[in-house]
């Protein structure tokens, strides 16, 4: 799925991810992500963060670019020139997280929408959009849902087909055989790769990062989704090969450019 690049190529050939996240006390969560998205081949990333630190945002990763942005207005400007907007990493559901996802909703981009953006959702009639992939865990499922855990996993591929048939777009029911849906005639597919050791607080924000890595490089939502889970839970298994107990996301991130220099489109 993830072509091969020319020889020409140039940094805006592989599109820029903006991710929207870091409410005051939680920075680590959008910096896992811009790093996952910067490790999956996105050509720009940057990150629009509460003002409160966003000038320590990247001080060990100048690669990111960030923004401060203390309001909806702000978030219209630094999207500027974003390919796909990665928003849920340490949102937070207090005002200033609930003001970035409505503007992000109206800013006309594809969107990657994990953790308290999935929450805010949840607490929202129903919105529909076709150019979106939500990622949520089991938890997340069945607030999107309205209903509880158990019947989520259950019967979790009635679950994600349900999940797609209220909001849309593509959806990542994470877990141990993540399972990706989409809106056309295409099996729910299943990733028959991953660990125990990725069960760590961050993980699903690298994910987040690494699905908008592969929709701002040309994939198709639904096609980004399954890149992005298969590239995700293979970095994870490379990583566990030290240990699965006390493996950290930041881990997993260090495997995703190994794992992808073993993909054949690096042969062509």
């Amino acid at each position: 799925m993830v072509p091969a690049r020319r020889p020409s190529a140039n940094n805006g050939k592989f599109g820029d991810v903006l991710v929207v996240g870091g409410a005051p006390g939680t920075s680590g969560a959008p910096r896992l992500c811009g790093e996952g998205a910067l490790r999956a081949g996105a050509g720009l990333v940057s990150v629009a963060t509460h003002p409160d630190h966003a000038r320590l945002l990247n001080l060990t990763r100048p690669e990111l670019m960030v923004h401060a942005v203390a309001d909806a207005e702000a978030l219209r400007n630094a999207a500027g020139r974003a390919s796909v907007i990665a928003i849920g990493p340490g949102l937070g559901q207090g005002d200033w997280g609930r003001a970035m996802l409505a503007r992000a909703l109206d800013l006309g981009k594809p969107l990657v929408v994990d953790a308290d953006g999935l929450n805010l959702l949840a607490k929202e009639e129903s919105i529909r959009r076709d150019d979106w992939v939500l990622t949520p865990h089991p938890g997340e499922a069945a607030r999107l849902l309205d209903c509880k855990i158990p019947d989520i996993e259950s019967d979790r591929f009635a679950a994600v087909t349900a999940l797609q048939q209220r909001y849309g777009g593509s959806v990542v029911l994470k877990g141990a055989g993540t399972l990706v849906r989409g809106p056309g005639h295409r099996p729910t597919a299943v990733c028959s790769d991953g660990n125990p050791g990725m069960a760590s607080g961050g993980t699903g924000d690298a994910l987040t990062g690494v699905i908008g890595a592969m929709v701002a490089q040309g994939l198709e939502p639904e096609d980004a989704a399954v890149a992005g889970v298969c590239l995700h839970a293979a970095a994870g298994d490379r990583a566990a090969r030290a240990g699965q107990r006390g493996m950290l996301p930041s881990d997993l991130i260090d495997e995703l450019r190994a794992t992808l220099a073993e993909s054949p489109a690096e042969d062509r």
